[in-house]
């Protein structure tokens, strides 16, 4: 996605810090089951950014898009599982 790690650190857990432009954002693991959590990511443009994956070297052929409901909002999305199980979620607010 683009981010540059500012810092990372082990202690009290496994987390990081992230930026991009006036981004920045703080990811920390939580000791759970990997394949039991995950981290939402709201974007502009999904195509883009699955598009933007692949030219980074996503090795997924397709998105497989779906439309998941939360609330009153409608989202366009697609998930990437990580090598240790963890599955990030990323998608587009939908026109309600």
């Amino acid at each position: 996605m683009g981010f540059t790690l500012v810092s990372k650190t082990d202690t009290p857990s496994n987390s990081a810090v992230l930026v991009k432009d006036d981004v920045q954002i703080g990811l920390a693991e939580n000791g759970g089951d990997p394949t039991q959590d995950g981290c939402f990511f709201l974007v502009d443009d999904v195509e883009k950014t699955f598009e933007s994956f692949k030219a980074r070297g996503l090795q997924v052929e397709s998105p497989n898009y779906r439309v998941d409901r939360h609330g009153a909002n409608s989202f366009k999305v697609f998930f990437i599982v990580a090598p240790d199980g963890l599955c990030y979620c990323l998608g587009e607010q939908l026109s309600s």
